[in-house]
């Protein structure tokens, strides 16, 4: 799977759901929609460890609608990056990489 190819099927997904829906994608809008997901994706990982009441959902139900979460936060993360202008393979590069164990670290970063 491809990142940038993710972003921009990511952002086409967005623009269709907030023209259906009129959401006015702001400044605001794109970390807000972040931490609601967060949020969404929280719920979930406590559902799924038993820490919440499960609804009645069973355990694949859980485990599903925790994949699901996750997936939410990544493509919400990627439209926020994308929105911002970040380059997300760069500071992935910079920010992860540089600690990989086939890699020499030559600075401490945090």
């Amino acid at each position: 799977m491809d990142l940038a190819q993710v972003s921009d099927d990511a952002e086409a997904v967005s623009r269709v759901y907030a023209r259906k829906h009129g959401i006015d994608r702001t400044e605001q809008w794109f970390v807000l929609k972040l931490q609601e997901e967060l949020g969404e994706l929280t719920q979930a990982y406590l559902m799924r460890t038993g820490q919440a009441r499960g609804k009645g959902y069973s355990p694949q139900e859980l485990d599903d609608n925790f994949g699901a979460e996750v997936a939410d936060v990544v493509c919400q993360a990627l439209l926020l990056a994308r929105h911002h202008g970040v380059d997300l393979e760069d500071q992935i590069e910079r920010k992860w990489m540089m600690w990989h164990p086939d890699r020499s670290v030559s600075a401490v970063g945090d």
